[in-house]
């Protein structure tokens, strides 16, 4: 397929986006406490349970977080000097009352290591970590994935450390210097529709390197067009989780 072929496909798949006909009212994370974009607690409300946003519903994991936030005795979970004060016990009670840990061990552990990092380098607030890295998406990325990725537990992951990033910029007052770096964060549904796409093939989709190969075909295909890749995330997402509405 050449690229011309391909930028009809994605002007399509943007047209119904933008349409409406993929769905996408409502994104998981548009359930949340509405707090100012710019304050520590909002920055800390959209990071916190993305650490545990793997395999299991999205939808489910933020309706979750918001009833966590909304309870009075679970809210503290997002105060990351709280968590360590209270200790496991109580976390994972917290967290496992609506359900934003599924893995009760597991990810009690992940929500505390990471609430660990958050003091220890950047006084319990995580637009520090923006600040010290100049807004750079790839010093973020590098700093998270590569210098200290035992710091980051998930968050650091290929899909999750993106899709963050992107969320962050959405739901926060964040802006990058660089947000032509955003690639997509190459999920599930990303990966499948770069499939149907056929971006990548059979053999591919099912690789274990799947993640790298999606991020570097739409990097490539892109490449000196009018679009940056984060551009077609949300609508990839959305055009699986319709059933792949025909594009013609």
């Amino acid at each position: 397929m050449t690229q011309e072929m391909l930028l009809h496909k994605i002007d399509r798949l943007l047209a119904l986006y933008r349409s409406g006909r993929l769905g996408g009212e409502i994104m998981p994370e548009d359930r949340n406490p509405h707090l100012p974009k710019e304050s520590a607690e909002n920055y800390l409300y959209f990071t916190l349970p993305m650490a545990l946003n793997y395999q299991r519903s999205s939808y489910a994991l933020w309706e979750g977080a918001l009833k966590t936030w909304e309870d009075p005795e679970t809210r503290f979970v997002f105060d990351p000097a709280e968590c360590l004060l209270r200790g496991f016990d109580a976390v994972q009670a917290a967290l496992t009352k609506y359900k934003v840990a599924l893995q009760k061990q597991k990810q009690t552990e992940i929500w505390l290591k990471l609430c660990e990092t958050f003091i220890t380098r950047f006084d319990g607030d995580i637009r520090c970590l923006f600040d010290l890295l100049g807004n750079d998406v790839d010093r973020i990325r590098c700093f998270m994935q590569v210098e200290n990725k035992k710091l980051f537990p998930y968050l650091s992951g290929t899909k999750l450390c993106n899709y963050w990033l992107y969320v962050i910029l959405q739901y926060t007052d964040r802006r990058y210097q660089n947000p032509e770096a955003l690639t997509v964060a190459p999920d599930t549904h990303v990966c499948k529709a770069t499939h149907r796409l056929g971006m990548i093939t059979d053999e591919e989709l099912q690789s274990s390197a799947v993640q790298q190969i999606v991020i570097a075909r739409w990097q490539e295909a892109l490449k000196g067009t009018a679009y940056v890749p984060i551009h077609v995330h949300t609508p990839l997402w959305l055009w699986s989780r319709s059933g792949f509405i025909d594009l013609e």
